[in-house]
């Protein structure tokens, strides 16, 4: 229903779901923005491993997922 969708594997990988755009990608923080306010990836080592225009894999050493 175009929710946001967020599944993890430990603090290595990140399956996000329905984002509307990337505002932000390093390697140590990668900013995207949902359809009701953005999600912040903190960590080490940090990239984006595929995306389309649905869905995409972060890898690397998560350390915190930030809503807002």
């Amino acid at each position: 229903m175009g929710a946001f969708m967020l599944s993890m594997t430990g603090n290595r990988e990140a399956f996000i779901e329905n984002y509307r755009g990337i505002l932000e990608y390093t390697d140590t923080c990668i900013l995207l923005q949902t359809k009701n306010g953005q999600v912040r990836f903190e960590g080490s080592g940090l990239a984006i491993e595929y995306y389309t225009n649905e869905d995409m894999k972060i890898s690397g050493c998560i350390a915190s997922v930030i809503f807002g």
